[in-house]
Order: C-alpha cells, then sequence, then structure tokens
C-alpha cells in the first residue's frame, strides 16, 4: 500500500515557524502511519531540518533566502514589514516555479504552507496551477502602517486589499486556512478604509487551532534539573536571544552593557547571550564575563531554566515564555507590524512579558527594568498548547 506523500514548506524567516512546523509533523506522523512528509526550506530552517533527522528535498537550495533580504531591508535594529514585503515580492517567482517543479515531479497527495504567502497569491490568481489541496497557516491578518509615511500607508492599503478581498466567495485556490492562535489574536479592526472587519473576516475563513509548541511546559517545570543538565549553577541566570535573524545585533550589546552594572547590585549574576544561526558570536561588543552562544538547540530549555530574558518580540519565544511561565522583557523590531501590533497584543492579552523599545532604552534603564523582574514568579493565565494535534487532525481529514 502506497503513502500518503505531504510536501511541507516552511517558511525561512528566522526559525518560529519550523519549531511550530516540526510539532505539527510530529503529530501528523501520530495520527496517521502511512505517510511521507518532505520538506522545502530555505537556510537556516535547513539546517534545522537536517539536525532533526527530516527528508530535506534537494530543491530548497534553489528557494529565496528570505532572511538576507530580511536584513538587507533593516535599518539597524529596525525594520519595515512592507519595505521588505516588497523586497520578497520580486523574487517570488522563483519559489513559485520550484514548488510547481516539485509537484509535478513528486507525487504528492497534499502541500501544507506556512506563511508561504507566494503560493497562496499564485494560486489565487490562477487557480488552475493548484494541483493538489492547499493547507495555508498563519499566524497574524493584516498589515499595520507604523509611520506617517504617505507610501508606506498607501502600500498597507494595497495588500490589506488583496488580503480581504473574496471574502464571501468560496475559496478554489486554498483547501484549509488554519490560524495558530485564538480568534481574540486577531485585531478587531478593519483591513482599511472600505474593506472588511478583520476578526470577521478571519472567523469566516480560517480554522483557528490554538498555540503549538514544540515542548509540554509541564515537562519543564524542575528548573533545578534543567540546570544542572545544562551546565547552570544556581546564580541568577538572564538569557538574551534574538532569534533567527541577524537583526538584533544591537539588542544584544545592550544587554552586554548592562551586564556592570548588573554585577553591581546582583551577586553572581551570569549572563548569556544567544545570536543565532546567523550572527557571529565574536562580532559582538561585550564586556568580560558575558558569554556569548551562536544557535542553540532546544533553547526552550534554557529559557525555562532561566531568572528572566530579554528577547525580540517574536511570535514563537514569546509565546515559548509565556507558557513556561517566565519573566522576562520583549523588545518588538521598530516598524515591524507583526511584532508591534499583532504580537504585542496578544502579550498584552495574557499579561505576559514586559514591553520596551530598543531605540529609548538605555543601559541603565534596562538594568533597572531586570533587576525589577529578575527571579519573579509571572501568574501568566494558561493558554491552549495543542495546536499540533488539532492542526494536524484537519490536516489529515483532507487526505
Amino acid at each position: 500500500m502506497s503513502k500518503n506523500r505531504i510536501l511541507y514548506m516552511s517558511g525561512s524567516l528566522g526559525l518560529g515557524h519550523i519549531s511550530r512546523d516540526l510539532a505539527i509533523a510530529r503529530e501528523l506522523r501520530s495520527q496517521s502511519d502511512d505517510l511521507e512528509v518532505h520538506w522545502l526550506a530555505a537556510p537556516p530552517v535547513d539546517r534545522v531540518l537536517h539536525e532533526a533527522g527530516e527528508n530535506l528535498l534537494p530543491e530548497s537550495a534553489d528557494l529565496v533566502d528570505e532572511n538576507e533580504i530580511a536584513e538587507h531591508a533593516a535599518r539597524g535594529s529596525r525594520l519595515n514589514l512592507i519595505e521588505y514585503g516588497l523586497g520578497l515580492q520580486r523574487q517570488w517567482s522563483r519559489n513559485v516555479a520550484v514548488v510547481d517543479r516539485v509537484v509535478a515531479s513528486g507525487g504528492y497527495d497534499l502541500i501544507v504552507g506556512d506563511e508561504t504567502y507566494e503560493i497562496l497569491i499564485a494560486y489565487k490568481k490562477d487557480p488552475g496551477r493548484k494541483k493538489r489541496p492547499f493547507v495555508m497557516i498563519l499566524d497574524f491578518i493584516g498589515f499595520d502602517a507604523m509611520t506617517r509615511n504617505p507610501l508606506e500607508r498607501l502600500g498597507v492599503h494595497f495588500w490589506n486589499r488583496k488580503w480581504s478581498s473574496g471574502m464571501n466567495k468560496p475559496a478554489d485556490y486554498v483547501d484549509l486556512t488554519l490560524f495558530v492562535g485564538e480568534l481574540e489574536d486577531v485585531p478587531d479592526t478593519s483591513f482599511g478604509l472600505l474593506l472588511p472587519n478583520r476578526r470577521e473576516w478571519a472567523e469566516k475563513l480560517c480554522e483557528f487551532v490554538g498555540y503549538i509548541l514544540p515542548f509540554d511546559p509541564e515537562d519543564l517545570q524542575d528548573r533545578a534539573f534543567l540546570r544542572g543538565k545544562l551546565g547552570y549553577d544556581d546564580r541568577p541566570l538572564v538569557i538574551g536571544s534574538i532569534g533567527g535573524t541577524a537583526i538584533g545585533k544591537s539588542l544584544l550589546e545592550l544587554c552586554g552593557r548592562t551586564f556592570p552594572l548588573l554585577t553591581e547590585r546582583i551577586a553572581g549574576v551570569q549572563m548569556v547571550l544567544v545570536c543565532g544561526p546567523r550572527l557571529d558570536p565574536a562580532s559582538l561588543d561585550l564586556p568580560a564575563g558575558v558569554e556569548a552562544r551562536g544557535y542553540v538547540p532546544d533553547l526552550h530549555e534554557h529559557l525555562a531554566a532561566s531568572d528572566l530574558a530579554v528577547v525580540q518580540g517574536g511570535g514563537t519565544i514569546t509565546l515559548e515564555l509565556t507558557a513556561l511561565r517566565r519573566p522576562f522583557l520583549y523588545f518588538p523590531i521598530e516598524g515591524h507590524s507583526e511584532q508591534e501590533v499583532h504580537v504585542a497584543g496578544r502579550l498584552l492579552r495574557h499579561g505576559a512579558g514586559e514591553r520596551m523599545t530598543l531605540s529609548s532604552t538605555t543601559p541603565e534603564v534596562l538594568t533597572n527594568r531586570i533587576v525589577a523582574n529578575l527571579g519573579t514568579a509571572p501568574t501568566y493565565p494558561l493558554i491552549p498548547v495543542d495546536g499540533a494535534r488539532i492542526a494536524a487532525k484537519k490536516i489529515c481529514d483532507l487526505l
């Protein structure tokens, strides 16, 4: 009996998508023993898939490197999402051609794309191009203008009009749209002038699965055990992390500048800064005593072991810290509407973390906030983290 074959394309900006995609893939296999998953993904996600022993297709080498485009579009620690999207859009046809080629030759039964907007738009323009059922995964709805620049506002309205069109029509270009999160995570605002309400649009077109984690928070409650396993002692531990791009270098160096101030106020404090796969730890200007690491597998274990984390405002790492109930300070990338509006809005709703702004934060200010939050015991509400199982069930129902 031949196995069902799924082509899974994971969005490669940072590392947040692949953690949930691997969790979904594991659930898919547990729910169906006659299933194969083949992957398309660009750096740095390809490294994670290799380490996980997954089947990464060689055509992945032909995909656009989204992180390179994002880092080129960034202005220091700022990244305007519309500007990044326009730069990426110019190369989207390349990714679509790769998917077309793989589908034509691979005998796949289903395509899953995690924030693969290029595939969604290509199928929307030409539904006949879609040869197999297509599942789209996303975790935010619509763009927001972050400045008064009329060109940015025009670009946001253009993209949101495209996003929201066809609200009441059957979607022959996508068979299932999964939203990672809850309905309340979608802003109860319109896409723009004379455009639909975002939350109403999402409620009609999306299936909400709750949140997806690559771990069970209950398994990571013994912090003493985790510290021993990871090589930490019982001194206060601050973890800093910027995710899968190099955009957060300034944030890590700001953390480093707090270290001499922290040592005056907290005896024995230790600081570990995680640069991720695209930033060389040796490139950081850090004082003695601060440890800088590159890519760290299973970073969530280090977060669970910490007394406080200082992170960028990415959707995945802040979700993990919320589920782990660890105190954290988060810095949304300025100009990045998903982090500044959608992720920050979710965290505010959950009462999780403390939001800060990199451009207005001095070492003294950050030191004060670290001292105030270090070692506290947050009481964030429990959040639904069974999303991988629910998403996998809905995907299997299409096979």
